[in-house]
C-alpha cells in the first residue's frame, strides 16, 4: 500500500470514529446524521462545481445513483444500531463486516489479488474485530449470543461492502469531489421523508446538539472523500482493512468518553486490529 494512501486512510479513520461517536450521543442518530451529512453537502458544493465535468457525470452516474440508494440505508442502519446497542460492540462489527467481504468482492470484481502478507492483515483485523465483540461480556458459560443493534450492524456492514466496491468503481470514472458531493446530496434527499415524519425530533436534535452537529459535518463526508481518493491509489481490500484503525480509536472512546466497558480488554483485542493494518501497509 502506497504512503499517500496509507496518510489519507488513516486520517479518514480517525475523523470516522470522532463523527461516529458524536452521532452515538446524539437523542435520535438518524435526525443528528442527516444534519450532519445536510450540512457537509453544503460545504462540497463549490469545490464539487469547480471540479465537475460533464462527461465524467455521464460516466460515473450508473455508480453515483448506487452509490446515493447505498449511502441512505447505511446511514439508516447505522443510526439505528447507535440506537440499540453500545458504541464499543456495534461500530467493530459494522466496520468489520467489510474488511471480511470486501477483498472477496473486489477479486470477483476488478480480479484484485492480494499478497499473503495483505491476505495475513486482513484476517488479523476480523480477528482483533470479533475479539473486540467478546471481551467484557456476561454471558452464561458456554453460550454465545448476539447483543443488542447487532442485527442493525451486520446490516451496515452489508452495506459497506457493497458501496465500497461499487465507489471504488465510480471514482474511476468521476473525480472523487463531485462525486461525494452529489451522493451527498441524493442521500439527503432520499431521508428527508422520513427525518419530516420526526418533527420534535428535529427541532431537539438542533436545540441540544447543534454544536456537535457543525462538528460531524466537517468530518462524516470528508473523511469518506479521503478514502475515494485513496480508492484510486491502493487496492480496495487494502484500502478497507486499513480505515479500520478507527476500530482502536472506537475502543479508546467507548470506554473512556462513553463508559461502555474497561479499556484493557478492548485495547488488547484492537491491538490485534492494529497489527493487521499495519501488514495490510506493508503488503503489496
Amino acid at each position: 500500500m502506497s504512503g499517500a494512501a496509507l496518510a489519507l486512510v488513516l486520517v479518514a479513520a480517525v475523523s470516522h470514529a470522532f463523527w461516529n461517536a458524536l452521532t452515538k450521543r446524539a437523542r435520535d442518530p438518524l435526525v443528528f446524521v442527516w444534519s450532519s451529512v445536510s450540512l457537509a453537502t453544503v460545504m462540497l458544493v463549490v469545490p464539487a462545481l469547480a471540479t465537475l465535468h460533464a462527461g465524467e457525470l455521464n460516466a460515473g452516474a450508473p455508480f453515483l445513483l448506487a452509490s446515493i440508494a447505498l449511502h441512505a440505508f447505511y446511514f439508516y442502519a447505522l443510526s439505528s444500531s447507535y440506537g440499540a446497542g453500545d458504541f464499543s460492540r456495534v461500530y467493530p462489527i459494522a466496520r468489520g463486516l467489510g474488511v471480511a467481504l470486501v477483498p472477496v468482492v473486489a477479486y470477483a470484481v476488478f480480479g484484485e489479488r492480494l499478497s499473503p502478507l495483505g491476505v495475513l492483515g486482513i484476517a488479523l483485523v476480523v480477528a482483533g474485530i470479533v475479539a473486540i465483540n467478546l471481551v467484557g461480556r456476561a454471558m452464561p458459560a458456554g453460550r454465545w449470543r448476539l447483543g443488542p443493534g447487532t442485527g442493525w450492524a451486520l446490516l451496515t456492514g452489508l452495506t459497506i461492502t457493497a458501496y465500497s466496491v461499487n465507489d471504488k468503481a465510480g471514482v474511476g470514472h468521476l473525480h472523487p469531489v463531485p462525486y461525494i458531493a452529489l451522493m451527498g446530496v441524493g442521500t439527503v434527499l432520499l431521508l428527508t421523508p422520513t427525518v419530516l415524519r420526526r418533527p420534535g425530533a428535529l427541532r431537539r436534535e438542533w436545540a441540544v446538539n447543534w454544536r456537535a452537529i457543525v462538528l460531524a459535518s466537517t468530518t462524516n463526508l470528508t473523511s469518506y472523500l479521503l478514502v475515494l481518493f485513496a480508492f484510486r491509489l491502493s487496492k480496495a481490500g487494502y484500502v478497507v482493512a486499513a480505515r479500520e484503525l478507527s476500530i482502536l480509536f472506537s475502543a479508546l472512546i467507548g470506554s473512556l468518553w462513553l463508559g461502555e466497558g474497561r479499556l484493557g480488554p478492548l485495547l488488547g483485542a484492537a491491538v490485534v486490529v492494529l497489527a493487521g493494518v499495519v501488514c495490510v501497509a506493508l503488503a503489496r
